[in-house]
């Protein structure tokens, strides 16, 4: 997470008393008025059909998946992974001595000024939470004073994340009807994501100020400055001849997104998705919202910059179509689209800097694999390719990924050794390697720790590994210190979560989730937070942890620690049950909080 200084308006009030604001199942039942939606602005560079029967015609010709086919969004397998009877056991494995006043941390977020939806926000004075069902306000600071101001309380929707900003919360969530019979089978066919905005000037009662609901599971949002952007992913099919739209709903009733206002490419793939993206302004709800739907394949990633979102489609010969869609406040429009070889591992595969777009990739070729890098014009239509270097570790497949500035960081995996590569990527058009590293182990998470030393975290064997690279030297980077986590087997949520990663370089401050186990009995299991301190002398030094566990609630994993958060010289660990405050300075315990 970033630090983040902030002056305060005021000094801090009594303590609101305990409100809990109990809301029905579905957004458009609320009883607020959405205002109408704008028409989705058109684009260029993909065309759009003429009507309802050319879209459903260009399906029956090109989609070689004919009927309802089983989709699940990202977002839908963490949230129906315990509903359906799944392992819980599976959620890591997917899932200066003091301060001046006004320093709290933020969500660990890819690019600046960009943020992203999290189960966790501060403002550096209270704490917004999803836990289960739920999204508590807490009084987080004074921990004196620290309290539940308010729960609210979505009965069939999941919230999947939450964005803070002044007097507005934002909730983005889902909501599933499960078919009991017919052809659909099992398949899930009726998923709607909405998104909630709440005004929390009264943090002990929260009032519902607006609202959108569509059809399709949520993928993936961003919040720059007064503007939440969220990405919609829904099946594109046809049944006894009918299309299904993608569909928006209010309390005026439902609106088909028209075939006409359709984007789609001339191609013809396994199947189709719809892909909506919705610009709404958080902080004024007389401002309209925008949409714009694209039909092409299954989405697999998004990068998002200050001014593009880049989303990127598998395709069906091993390539992978990048869109670049222009944002400007409630504008949305797409101006490019180009194609790379092979697959890219998630956000931090790709990065916008100096007008042009970097991604990394792993290809099959003749049934091995490499990897490659591409450095893309975003000021071409065509966002043609000026720049590559591949073949990189021939056999191997990316681990990790990550562009800062003028380099790009590789971590490739081979049996017990983790490839480590620095890559100079300053001249577009040659980019090249300048030094690489085998370490035992392999890298899944790596982030900056200044100019010139990187953050990376693996595991070597069974065990989490953390390690600090000084690169330098780019011809020959080391590693400087490691820790190495104890036990029989140990997981952390960072490996597939970057957002449950805490770091800040000033209070020489590193905390990650940990799951350990002594045994594969869950009695001698451990879970909670690694707190370590973190500098270029002394390397990595463990300070203490901090569990939620107990004698009661022993092995539950609503007790397992999720998030860590600092506000001025107190650490606050985040579970779904509980909320537990400790000393920055030597961990000692302060307060606990039981959530409802």
């Amino acid at each position: 997470m970033e630090k983040k200084i902030k002056k305060r308006a005021q000094l801090y009030g009594v303590a609101a008393v305990l409100l809990a604001v109990v809301l029905g199942a579905l957004c458009y039942n609320f009883g607020v008025n959405p205002p109408e939606f704008l028409p989705p602005p058109s684009s260029a560079l993909l065309g759009t059909f003429s009507s309802y029967e050319e879209l459903r015609s260009f399906l029956m010709a090109n989609s070689k998946t004919q009927g309802a086919f089983p989709f699940y969004g990202p977002w839908d397998i963490r949230i129906l992974a315990p509903l359906s009877g799944w392992s819980t056991d599976s959620f890591f494995a997917e899932v200066i001595s003091k301060y001046s006043m006004d320093e709290y941390s933020t969500t660990n977020i890819q690019v600046a000024g960009v943020d992203e939806a999290d189960i966790v926000k501060t403002d550096g004075e209270h704490i917004y939470l999803v836990s289960g069902n739920n999204v508590s306000i807490l009084k987080a600071y004074p921990t004196e004073e620290a309290e539940v101001l308010s729960k609210i309380t979505f009965n069939e929707t999941y919230p999947v994340g939450i964005y803070a900003s002044g007097d507005r919360l934002t909730v983005l969530g889902c909501k599933y009807m499960f078919p009991t019979e017919g052809y659909y089978g099992y398949f899930i066919t009726d998923v709607k994501t909405s998104v909630n905005v709440y005004d929390i000037s009264n943090k002990a009662n929260p009032v519902l100020v607006r609202n959108f609901t569509m059809s399709g599971s949520y993928f993936n949002s961003r919040m720059i400055g007064e503007y939440v952007y969220f990405v919609v992913s829904q099946p594109a099919y046809v049944i006894y001849d009918t299309v299904i739209l993608p569909k928006i709903y209010s309390s005026d009733g439902i609106k088909e997104i028209n075939a006409s206002e359709i984007h789609y490419s001339n191609a013809s793939d396994n199947y189709y998705m719809y892909t909506t993206v919705v610009a709404i302004n958080m902080q004024n709800t007389e401002e309209e919202p925008t949409h714009m739907t694209i039909m092409l394949s299954g989405t697999s990633s998004m990068y998002v910059s200050l001014t593009n979102i880049y989303i990127t489609f598998p395709e069906l010969d091993g390539q992978t179509a990048v869109y670049r869609i222009r944002i400007e406040n409630s504008t949305i429009s797409s101006e490019a689209h180009g194609k790379v070889p092979g697959r890219e591992l998630n956000q931090f595969s790709m990065d916008e800097y100096n007008n042009y777009f970097r991604i990394a990739t792993t290809t099959w070729v003749n049934g091995n694999t490499q990897n490659n890098v591409y450095i893309l014009d975003t000021l071409d239509v065509n966002l043609s390719i000026v720049g590559s270097l591949t073949n990189i570790a021939p056999g191997e497949a990316i681990d990790s990924a990550r562009f800062i500035g003028n380099r790009c960081y590789l971590a490739t995996s081979v049996v017990q050794k983790d490839p480590f590569f620095v890559i100079d990527v300053e001249n577009a058009s040659d980019p090249k390697i300048l030094g690489y590293l085998k370490i035992p182990g392999f890298t899944r998470y790596l982030h900056p720790y200044d100019e010139d030393h990187v953050i990376g975290i693996g595991k070597d064997g069974s065990n989490v590994k953390i390690s600090l690279f000084d690169v330098s030297n780019v011809s020959d980077p080391i590693e400087i210190d490691k820790y190495k986590i104890e036990g029989d087997w140990s997981d952390t949520l960072v490996l597939t979560e970057h957002k449950a990663f805490l770091f800040d370089k000033s209070k020489e401050l590193l905390v990650i989730p940990m799951l350990i186990s002594s045994g594969w009995d869950k009695v001698s299991s451990w879970q909670g937070a690694y707190v370590f301190n973190i500098t270029l002398s002394g390397g990595l030094a463990l300070k203490g942890n901090v569990t939620h566990q107990g004698v009661t609630n022993g092995w539950y994993s609503e007790y397992w620690v999720k998030r860590a958060l600092y506000i001025e010289n107190v650490l606050y660990t985040a579970s779904d049950k509980k909320i537990k405050m400790n000393s920055l300075e030597d961990l000692a315990f302060l307060k606990e909080i039981e959530l409802p």
